[in-house]
């Protein structure tokens, strides 16, 4: 064969590259699609874990009354109209307690004022005047006139959250209603989708659901029930006003918001006792305080071991994580969702024991040893 001098390599094009570049134009489009669909449909998103959650919280309930000859619908219905008159009767007892709160507060304010001004003035040696510090507050272009023309500016826009708020609340439940009425159509409906083997899972993996995300609300709503009574019988004894309303707050809100619950839940009768005695407030912390302890160490532990066995680390990790995710209801559904994922892993993730042991391991067995010797020596 007879090769010409000035023969170099190919410069066609591969048939396979422009195919390749297509299809990476088409992958980054469909991403970037994606996650546009997903911007747009992530408040919708959101409404729909949560309406899932409640969906998984109030199914014991409905599926005990179904079994008792109960339609569906009809069980929906009664539970949730019992969430709905306990809802409204602790919002209810809770407006008096704030709105008599408030009222006190503001006819208050004068003589806090004087005797905040009083002290100042001794402490440092000032000529502060109250009068004059209201004239400076009060006057055109002061802070309160500029605070006051701002809330009214705004006032269109909090009238416009608060109704977006009240139809997130109507949707939700409405979700949460067809979900819990319409709940074995549903789960046949995505299992005829399925192969028989992947059918036994997903209803394995619904019943995992349902057991950990309703084991968690009612555990909390023991909880918040024994922390209402023992703060009811404190407050009464301490003498408190409105200490069966101030011992619902507590429960609940110490309950059923991770993490900084347990602050709010507290803040609220500290202010109250604090306008009536302050050594009433210290009181007040006092026993919350010890009750937190013995919650934490004899109550919890016991009422949430089989439905919400979870390291606190774990647990304020995951109250972090969903409120980066989804906000203040990522931090609510955080902890049920590692629960159930715990499940997840209990039921399908097999586990070995440990074979091998460290050092410290083995000189502390030596110990125990050694401890036992000198026992039986005695």
């Amino acid at each position: 064969m007879v090769t010409r001098p000035d023969e170099g390599p190919s410069n066609t094009m591969p048939r396979w590259l422009p195919r390749a570049v297509l299809l990476v134009f088409a992958a980054l489009a469909a991403f970037l699609a994606l996650r546009w669909i997903f911007k747009q449909l992530a408040g919708l998103l959101t409404l729909l874990l949560v309406s899932l959650f409640l969906t998984f919280a109030i199914e014991p309930a409905v599926n005990w009354l179904d079994r008792r000859g109960w339609r569906r619908g009809a069980a929906t219905g009664l539970v949730f109209l019992v969430l709905v008159v306990v809802l409204i009767g602790f919002v209810v007892a809770l407006g008096s307690v704030l709105v008599r709160e408030v009222r006190s507060i503001g006819d208050n304010i004068p003589d806090y004022a004087d005797g905040l001004i009083t002290w100042i003035n001794n402490t440092f040696d000032t000529r502060l005047s109250t009068t004059r510090i209201t004239r400076e507050l009060t006057r055109p272009g002061g802070p309160l006139s500029m605070i006051g023309s701002r809330l009214a500016r705004n006032a269109v826009g909090y009238g416009a959250s608060l109704l977006g708020a009240v139809f997130q609340l109507f949707a939700i439940l409405l979700f949460t209603f067809y979900l819990s009425a319409d709940g074995p159509r549903v789960r046949h409906a995505v299992c005829s989708l399925l192969p028989p083997g992947r059918q036994r899972e997903v209803q394995r993996a619904w019943d995992i659901a349902v057991d950990k995300t309703g084991g968690y609300l009612y555990s909390r709503a023991l909880l918040a029930a024994i922390s209402a009574v023992a703060h009811y019988a404190a407050f009464r004894i301490i003498g408190i006003d409105f200490a069966l309303a101030l011992a619902v707050w507590v429960g609940v809100v110490s309950q059923f918001i991770p993490t900084i619950g347990t602050y709010l839940a507290a803040a609220l009768p500290v202010i109250v006792a604090l306008a009536t005695r302050p050594v009433d407030a210290l009181w007040v912390l006092g026993f919350a305080a010890a009750y937190q302890q013995v919650e934490n160490y004899i109550l919890h532990p016991r009422i949430t071991a089989r439905t919400l066995a979870m390291h606190p680390a774990v647990a304020f990790g995951a109250v972090i994580a969903g409120a980066s995710l989804l906000g203040a209801a990522g931090a609510v559904l955080a902890l049920p969702v590692v629960a159930t994922l715990q499940g997840f892993v209990g039921a399908y993730v097999r586990r070995y024991e440990v074979t091998g042991t460290t050092e410290a391991q083995e000189e502390h067995e030596d110990g125990d040893n050694s401890n036992d010797a000198d026992d039986s020596d005695r």
